[in-house]
């Protein structure tokens, strides 16, 4: 029989104890302890089980579970007597940054003293016991929203001490979700306060903590060292590629393949695998995330259950707002095809925005792409990345999202789409002004903003648009060149009823061409002269169905003309 499918749950005991479907990873639990490492972090993406596990590791370890040894009876790791022997025999500090999320600095500190707050709630046994002196008691009563940040800086380290006295056994320090405020930060522009209180927060807790046993720290991107972790020197970093707990987040294929079988989906596999495979941790391929895995069993239908868990304001934001090279090399990867990067795995946020690489990287860490291959470079010292899309779930939701890009035009855009497909340069010319009118400044990046750079990220922004609107009828392709130049778009019909198009874009250059029109007529002149249409001629089309535009850009002002 079949066991029940419990979604949301993120508690091992009421996974386990209610024989809900659970896919036993209580290995992690020997794999890390026999590590010997003094403080992990390991990152994976949102909703692959990091929570759940951090969940099974107090479960597991704490004291306050001394006894109640039952819930692992049968599992993995109950198997070693070592570990029978480990079970509820250390204090345990468990804390979550998950929901770490404000617009200002000051409303994320407040968020974070509450945590510590709540936190200290727990151990308030502590203030009637003969192990603190009055002002040891004193500090404890100090903490809440309202504590000094040398308080809350403390906080931690502080707590283990207490903790030590008491039980005579130094303590295990859990940190889910590290590194949520400092992506809220990042995006609401208080980064560098949030790094500072960041930084003395993990070296009080994690380096100069000498009543600490061993620590864990989770999230989706690894931080860069030098802006919180430069004191730790004891931090072992885990990354998706690297070959430490490569099969103890997500679920393998053997592992779906065997739930799907439990609940009599197996006939499926090869379309789950489509839809839901494509995650690589070090050497270990076939990995599904459990999210949609779990939510496929549940309601027995394809769906983008893991890409609409949350928002991908981020992602959204960094794609629309990025350069040319970041909106064509997202046309490449829609199309399937692969892209070769030097990635650095730490995530350097404050480089985001002028750095394309950097944006590669936090796309791998957060599990929208995936590495196929990796080198070392050996003349620059550089890791380079062969990337993909990991999946059909993920392409989906970018095209999605970049649908959704032109919702606010209503139907204007659309309009344009028609009159395109049906050589309606007059409706053409109408729409299109409408639509830059409406959407020029949502493609340039806040922060910073440039009139130089603006009418080119408008411009690869609206093809990338027609990739995905037109990728029923058309095979899209534009010129890869980067610059103020030229932009070209073809656009290969699939169907034989549908007429090719080829379209110029130029920005009027007021020493050379007196008016709109001298730039419409120089960019239809640039099609012919390049003989852009030669392509699509070799592959059989004849030259009545190959339609040309030539469009000219002033400002927010644009004009279409054709041949």
């Amino acid at each position: 029989m079949a066991r029940t499918v419990g979604i949301g749950i993120q508690s091992f005991e009421k996974l386990v104890a209610n024989q809900y479907l659970y896919i036993d990873k209580t290995d992690f639990i020997r794999e890390w302890w026999e590590s010997g490492d003094d403080v992990t972090l390991i990152t994976r993406p949102r909703r692959f089980g990091k929570t759940l596990n951090m969940n099974m590791l107090e479960r597991f370890l704490s004291i306050e579970y001394e006894g109640e040894s039952k819930v692992f009876e049968g599992l993995s790791i109950w198997k070693y007597e070592r570990y029978r022997n480990l079970q509820g025999t250390r204090p345990v500090i468990f804390l979550s940054f998950a929901g770490i999320k404000a617009s200002s600095f000051l409303e994320a500190k407040k968020s974070l003293f509450y945590l510590i707050e709540k936190l200290y709630n727990r151990y308030e046994f502590l203030l009637r016991e003969d192990c603190l002196n009055s002002k040891e008691k004193d500090f404890i009563k100090n903490i809440s929203v309202n504590m000094d940040n040398y308080s809350a800086v403390s906080s931690i380290g502080t707590l283990s001490e207490f903790l030590y006295r008491y039980y005579g056994e130094k303590v295990i320090i859990l940190l889910d979700e590290y590194d949520t405020p400092l992506q809220e930060a990042w995006m609401y522009g208080y980064w560098y306060e949030m790094v500072e209180f960041m930084r003395g927060l993990f070296n009080s807790t994690f380096k100069t903590n000498p009543y600490m046993e061993r620590a864990v720290m989770t999230g989706i991107t690894r931080v860069s060292k030098e802006s919180i972790f430069s004191d730790l020197n004891n931090l072992e970093v885990v990354t998706a590629t690297s070959e430490k707990y490569e099969d103890s987040f997500g679920f393998t294929e053997e592992e779906v393949w065997e739930a799907l079988q439990e609940c009599g989906l197996y006939e499926y596999r090869q379309t789950v695998k489509y839809w839901y495979d494509g995650f690589i941790f070090g050497k270990r391929k076939d990995i599904y995330n459990p999210w949609s895995i779990i939510n496929y069993l549940d309601k027995r239908r394809l769906s983008t259950y893991w890409a609409n868990t949350s928002s991908n304001g981020l992602v959204d934001k960094l794609i629309r707002e990025g350069s040319a090279e970041i909106k064509t090399s997202m046309e490449s990867l829609l199309k399937g095809e692969h892209l070769y990067r030097e990635i650095d795995e730490q995530i350097i946020f404050d480089q985001v925005d002028g750095d394309e690489n950097a944006i590669w990287s936090l796309f791998l860490a957060s599990g929208y792409l995936k590495a196929e291959n990796y080198t070392l470079n050996a003349d620059t010292g550089a890791d380079l990345y062969e990337l993909a899309l990991t999946n059909k779930e993920v392409e989906i939701m970018f095209r999605k999202m970049i649908k959704k890009w032109f919702s606010s035009t209503g139907s204007v855009y659309n309009g344009f789409i028609r009159a395109l497909l049906q050589d309606d340069v007059k409706s053409m010319n109408a729409y299109m002004n409408r639509v830059a009118l409406a959407m020029f400044s949502y493609f340039d990046s806040g922060r910073n903003p440039s009139m130089e750079t603006q009418p080119e990220r408008f411009y690869h922004g609206f093809v990338l648009g027609l990739t995905v609107e037109l990728a029923d009828r058309y095979v899209i392709t534009s010129n890869r060149e980067s610059g103020f130049g030229r932009y070209d778009v073809m656009m290969e019909p699939k169907k034989e009823a549908d007429n090719a198009i080829i379209m110029e874009f130029k920005v009027k250059d007021s020493q050379e061409e007196t008016s709109m029109e001298d730039t419409a007529d120089a960019a239809l002149k640039q099609i012919e002269k390049q003989q852009y249409d030669v392509v699509l001629k070799n592959k059989g089309i004849s030259a009545d169905r190959i339609r040309k535009y030539g469009f000219a850009f002033e400002g927010k002002e644009v004009l279409i003309k054709n041949q």
